[in-house]
């Protein structure tokens, strides 16, 4: 089935923009022209592509659809650059799937070295970032998973955590060490139910059965304020508490018990060309940043 470019843009630019109004301003044309080619679309597939809300959300047809458009608009902007022609107005829109802590620690760096690209982020755990790109939803993603079918890998590194709290929240539940009494019973940080990192931090200091207090808070500068302001403990990028540690706010619960998380940058092979400067950005970022392995 071919597609009619006009009516792909129309979609990709009503779901990016969220309304017909918004699309149609960035398109430069008008929003009964949007609404003309939406149609027009949707009659050519035989189900609704866009939810008519506020704002404007995509049906799973028009979500893999409006991914597909985009998909073609980075393989055309990579051969006008490859053919050295004028690429006029052309614009990349790449969608990565991400977890929030390498957003909040080394992965905007990589963006500025890439200004030609617009990025459309999707944040999840680490853990779980693979699954948007097994399930097509986008084109590039930063996971712990090795071997996504149909994509390229490029190894980063690992982001280090510490397990770290006030130091009065350490004497107040650990005045004698930590122990596992006292694991049970301190409140600790969790990012959200898929964060598993106070788990394994737990297991590795023989409490795997702990079932501390916790509260969930799902971002990663509020993580490391919390642990400051002695709500709880968490497990904190060393890159953002190695300040709060040398100032003395910030103290480790356990010396030399860090948590390195290997990360892997994967990416599309059929956009993989396309997406050649990104990856590079990101592999020299990342390893620049992320702790190495001596064999790396």
């Amino acid at each position: 089935m071919n597609f009619d470019p006009h009516h792909l843009a129309a979609l990709a630019a009503v779901l990016r923009h969220g309304s017909f109004d918004a699309a149609a301003s960035a398109l430069h044309v008008t929003p009964s022209a949007i609404s003309q080619r939406i149609k027009a679309l949707e009659e050519r597939v035989g189900s609704a592509l866009v939810n008519r809300t506020t704002p404007c959300s995509g049906t799973p047809h028009g979500l893999r659809i409006a991914k597909h458009a985009e998909d073609i608009g980075l393989l055309e902007t990579a051969l006008t650059r490859d053919l050295h022609l004028d690429g006029g107005d052309l614009a990349q829109h790449v969608r990565v799937a991400i977890n929030a802590d390498s957003l909040a620690t080394w992965f905007v760096p990589a963006m500025a070295q890439v200004p030609d690209i617009l990025f459309d982020l999707e944040l999840d755990d680490q853990d779980h970032s693979a699954d948007w790109l097994k399930r097509g939803a986008v084109s590039a993603a930063v996971t712990t998973a090795l071997a996504i079918p149909g994509c390229a890998a490029y190894p980063l590194g690992s982001l280090r955590y510490i397990a770290t709290a006030s130091p009065a929240f350490v004497q107040r539940w650990f005045p004698k060490g930590v122990t596992t009494a006292g694991l049970n019973a301190a409140p600790n940080l969790v990012f959200n139910a898929k964060d598993g990192l106070q788990r394994q931090w737990l297991t590795r200091q023989s409490a795997a059965r702990a079932a501390p207090p916790s509260h969930y808070l799902p971002s990663t500068q509020a993580f490391v304020d919390a642990a400051i302001a002695g709500i709880g403990w968490g497990m904190n990028p060393e890159i953002l508490v190695r300040s709060a540690i040398r100032q003395g706010t910030l103290v480790p619960l356990v010396n030399d018990a860090a948590l390195d998380v290997p990360l892997v940058w994967q990416v599309s092979r059929i956009l993989a060309p396309a997406l050649k400067p990104l990856t590079a950005a990101v592999v020299k970022t990342a390893r620049a940043s992320l702790v190495q392995s001596p064999a790396s």
